[in-house]
């Protein structure tokens, strides 16, 4: 029995013993390749179909997210409320998102649920009309939205800080326009659909407590799809980053904050300074506890937060700040923002704060593989980058084992201000 009058031993994160719960994997009959990860004690599921129909295969700008957001409103069997009715009918969610390089269809549901709505799924693959009506809608809500948040500096911020990492025409660097919407027709829809879902390349990930016959059902649902009989297009996008290296652009005369970003070109996750680079970015700006969030936020009180990250883009990355202050100290936040990198540059971390990071990076890891839904989206992260469950264990290994002296050589490497793009919009 547990003494409750003692103080319990305390424990650091990083000593722990982390373990990847490894998935099973199976193939339908057209040759769709099935993650599963069977865990939890909830009767509930997670089915996520993962097609390569990001923005990165489309010829025209916005296709594909408009293609992924319509396959929801419509088949010559239901129209959008009777879709929505009968997911909602079985206390299901069905949603769907489109990013850089792929789109995702997910569904969350109770497991005995799944013959009733695994079907419809199959249907929206199959027999989706993409409705002239519903794209009019989602036009006329489209173009509105963006009128509101083009106001938002912040919002223009993050456009034009990826334009100038990447270039306009690059997928990670393209933005909407007004008159893209106006440009979009259904035909241009329809293409897409029939290349990219209904006979596109398909991945499935399944997580939760999973029925005994769950392949059975995912057979019986997808495997006789038109699916995975073609190789993904080989496109290449050549990357075409501004000359320019410093920006400053008048969103609103009377504004009173600015949105800075101060970003630089990275590799992508198989470069092998990337995960050292993820323990930098800690100790930089990654987390509440970091330098530029003490300095800038506790000491300064320029703004009320302020980090860094990797993006996590399959091709290539980019290492980015963010965050919004009052206009009349935004040149004040962006030297601070310099003024740690330098010290970073030329200082060692001390134990203290070494220890510290790697105790919160081991904790975050922890915390990411609480629950198969955690698990199974883990996985989905190493797949889609052609990771391995190798590349975990290593990464680990790299938290534990880095030392000051090789923070302070990647700061040198990489934390060099004339490499960085800053823009400022006020």
């Amino acid at each position: 029995m547990i003494n409750r009058k003692e103080e319990p031993a305390i424990k650091d994160a990083v000593d722990f013993n982390l373990q990847l719960k490894p998935y099973t994997y199976f193939q339908l009959d057209n040759g769709v390749p099935v993650y599963t990860i069977d865990a939890g004690a909830q009767d509930v599921v997670m089915v996520e179909l993962v097609f390569f129909a990001g923005n990165w295969y489309e010829d025209k700008n916005i296709v594909a997210a408009t293609t992924n957001y319509l396959l929801k409103n419509g088949t010559t069997k239901k129209n959008a409320f009777a879709i929505n009715e009968h997911f909602e009918f079985y206390g299901a969610y069905l949603n769907r998102n489109c990013y850089n390089e792929t789109a995702t269809i997910s569904l969350h549901a109770l497991s005995k649920h799944l013959p009733e709505l695994l079907p419809v799924v199959t249907e929206l693959l199959t027999d989706a009309t993409l409705p002239e009506d519903e794209l009019a809608i989602y036009k006329q809500n489209q173009k509105q939205r963006l009128e509101v948040n083009l106001k938002k500096g912040e919002f223009v911020a993050n456009r034009l800080i990826d334009e100038y990492l990447y270039g306009y025409d690059h997928p990670y660097g393209k933005y909407t326009l007004t008159g893209d919407y106006d440009a979009l027709q259904r035909e241009d829809l329809e293409k897409f659909y029939k290349q990219y879902y209904s006979e596109g390349k398909c991945l499935l990930f399944v997580a939760g407590k999973l029925p005994s016959d769950i392949q059975e059902q995912l057979n019986k649902s997808f495997g006789h799809l038109a699916l995975n009989k073609a190789d993904i297009p080989q496109i290449t996008h050549l990357r075409q980053p501004a000359v320019q290296k410093k920006y400053e652009v008048i969103n609103d005369a009377n504004g009173v904050q600015g949105a800075i970003r101060i970003a630089r070109p990275f590799p992508n996750r198989h470069h092998p300074d990337f995960t050292k680079v993820q323990v930098l970015n800690n100790i930089f700006g990654g987390f509440f506890g970091s330098r530029l969030m003490s300095n800038i936020r506790e000491e300064k009180g320029y703004t009320y937060g302020i980090y860094s990250y990797l993006q996590n883009h399959v091709e290539s990355s980019a290492w980015m700040v963010s965050t919004e202050a009052g206009r009349d100290v935004s040149r004040a936040t962006i030297e601070e923002v310099y003024k740690e990198m330098e010290i970073l540059r030329k200082e060692l971390v001390d134990d203290e704060e070494m220890h510290l990071v790697k105790n919160y990076m081991m904790g975050s890891i922890l915390g990411d593989l609480d629950g198969p839904f955690q698990v199974i989206s883990r996985w989905k992260n190493y797949v889609l980058n052609n990771l391995t469950e190798e590349y975990f264990y290593n990464s680990i290994n790299t938290i534990r084992a880095i030392t000051a002296e090789e923070i302070r050589d990647l700061a040198n490497k990489y934390l060099v201000a004339d490499e960085f793009y800053e823009l400022v919009v006020v």
